[in-house]
């Protein structure tokens, strides 16, 4: 072919065939796009990017601004994120979601440390809340009692007594009733204790003082009035605004809120659960049932989606460490009397695990003492040799105390390790009961949470909300630190134990959604997975890491929408495409 054949050959490639190859070069306009950002993914082939789109609540393309601006259409939203640092929206692991959302209308004792603090905001409440109703409320820790650890009505009666008060402690497992509370509810001292709680007594009189552990608080609990349906509509979607608020986008529920999923479904049809929920069925002993399978079954299949899901099991083996409830393997070191008593019969709970783990569903087991671990790796493990089950994920929540042998059957089984950072908190609660009641020797082993990863097991990071705030910020700073916000003790309490900042971050993103099973479409940004992300004011890997706590979420967005959007976000931070992006 001469070359003047050639050049006309090319020219009529180029008028047949060009128009068709750019029209299909055509990038469908994003709904949303985030420009100039420090997006830090989460996502190993792509650790970092600075821009991504949005179509239909889904991640179409992360990468550079330029590129991303190719998805610009005369209607998408172009968020500029102004260089801040950019993260996949947070799953808090653990939560008892609509108790905390009630909580936010109580007596709130976070961080008091003495009896006449206490006694001053329950003051306060009562003066802002007059009449002879309840006065409910929680967040107390055991220092604040000195050596005994625990309350006494007295303190109470001292200030209110009239009304009837009742008090959840900060770890939901011993509450502080006054002689009023007690009263209505019908105890004396001939009231038995219940299976698996203690009515504290007076030694000498045999009076009950105030101090009910474990079941036993339901013994005051039961005479309490319930919120209606409408209070608890209120409550949920001041919750959700406040998980939003602080960059939660997905919450695990481990018990409270399996019993209200017609709520949650309510909210999800009209478009208002704005942090999607997996709920967890909370199953008590002695066993399970036949009609406890029916009920779970029926729950799985009807609530499956993105927003509303079930499929998971939350058991119980032991109780907290404070308390001499939590189950260990040597007797307490501070009372020799107390090991500890499993809430199941070792067998029946075994069998248990084996059928719902042979059925598919998902184990949450709270696990606290040595002990209790050693069970629940035990029963996991049986589980898989029965079933013949691989992938199952089971977890064990909390895990505040080990054996150096259990450590590493974490990564060996594949169960995962669902801690919350924040109850490491080395506070006068951490150094001075709980490391005091197991001793030196479990307590340098206490929420190893470093030793688990390196051993090859996966960490999820959550709250246990409302035991501790469900701002995951503070839980991020004492899981890098493990010091108080005023850097005590020196160089951090069982610092081996410490993760890094990357560390987690995935703990609370894409760890958490492969520890509820949704890590192909959650807990990473990029292409393909759902649309949930933060905007923060302060770049967590250049900051002292003791002012992580200090992080505000500007945007949260989930599936692509804006559920929160911070008082100081500029308005020209956010604008339409048809304006010249700078």
């Amino acid at each position: 072919m001469t070359m003047k054949r050639r050049l006309a050959f090319a020219a009529l490639v180029c008028v047949l065939f060009l128009p068709a190859l750019s029209k299909s070069a055509e990038l469908a306009p994003a709904d949303t796009i985030v420009l100039n950002g420090k997006i830090y993914t989460v996502n190993t082939a792509q650790p970092m990017a600075e821009a991504l789109a949005i179509i239909d609540g889904k991640i179409v393309a992360v990468g550079s601004s330029k590129e991303i601006g190719r998805y610009r259409g005369p209607k998408t939203q172009v968020i500029d994120a102004g260089g801040r640092l950019v993260l996949p929206g947070f799953t808090d692991c653990h939560t008892h979601f609509l108790s905390g959302a009630l909580s936010l209308g109580q007596v709130q004792l976070d961080g008091t440390t003495s009896v006449p603090q206490i006694q001053e905001r329950v003051r306060k409440y009562v003066t802002a809340h007059p009449g002879k109703g309840w006065v409910l409320g929680r967040g107390w820790n055991y220092a604040a009692f000195g050596a005994t650890a625990l309350p006494d009505k007295k303190d109470l009666d001292a200030i209110v007594p009239d009304r009837p008060v009742f008090l959840e402690g900060y770890d939901g497992h011993t509450y502080w009733a006054n002689s009023k509370a007690l009263e209505m509810a019908g105890v004396t001292k001939a009231t038995p204790d219940p299976p698996n709680g203690t009515i504290v007594r007076d030694p000498q009189t045999g009076e009950a003082t105030g101090a009910l552990k474990e079941a036993a608080t339901r013994v005051v609990a039961r005479v309490v009035p319930k919120s209606n349906r409408a209070e608890m509509l209120a409550a949920l979607r001041q919750g959700l605004a406040e998980a939003n608020r602080v960059g939660v986008v997905r919450a695990h529920s481990a018990g409270g809120d399996f019993e209200h999923f017609d709520l949650y479904d309510e909210l999800n049809r009209s478009g208002n659960l704005t942090v999607r929920m997996y709920i967890a069925y909370f199953l008590n002993p002695p066993e399970l049932t036949t009609k406890e399978i029916e009920t779970i079954e029926a729950a799985r299949k009807r609530y499956n989606g993105e927003f509303l899901s079930n499929g998971a099991v939350k058991m119980m083996l032991d109780g907290v460490v404070e308390s001499h409830t939590a189950v260990m393997l040597q007797p307490y070191s501070d009372d020799a009397h107390f090991i500890g008593k499993m809430f199941w019969d070792a067998a029946k709970y075994k069998a248990a695990v084996a059928e719902l783990d042979r059925r598919g569903l998902q184990l949450f087991t709270h696990a606290i003492g040595d002990a209790a671990v050693r069970l629940a790796l035990d029963s996991y493990e049986n589980a898989a040799a029965a079933n013949h089950t691989s992938d199952a994920r089971p977890r064990i929540e909390h895990i505040e105390t080990v054996t150096a042998a259990d450590i590493p059957r974490f990564g060996k089984l594949g169960v995962i390790a669902s801690m919350q950072p924040l109850h490491a908190y080395p506070d006068d609660d951490t150094l001075n009961v709980w490391a005091r009641n197991a001793g030196a020797d479990r307590a340098s082993r206490a929420w190893v949470w470093q030793s688990i990863a390196g051993s090859g097991g996966r960490l999820a990071y959550g709250s246990d909300w409302p035991v501790v705030t469900i701002n995951p910020w503070d839980g991020v700073q004492n899981a890098v630190t493990r010091q108080t916000k005023d850097g005590k003790p020196a160089g951090g309490w069982v610092p081996a134990e410490r993760v890094s900042l990357a560390q987690a971050i995935e703990a609370y993103t894409l760890g958490a959604a492969f520890a509820g099973r949704r890590e192909k479409t959650e807990g990473s940004l990029e292409s393909g997975k759902v649309a949930d992300l933060i905007v923060l004011d302060q770049n967590l890997f250049e900051i002292d890491p003791h002012k992580i706590s200090q992080t505000q979420v500007l945007l949260t967005l989930v599936g692509g929408k804006t559920v929160y959007r911070a008082p100081n976000w500029k308005a020209a931070a956010e604008r339409r495409s048809e304006e010249a992006v700078r």
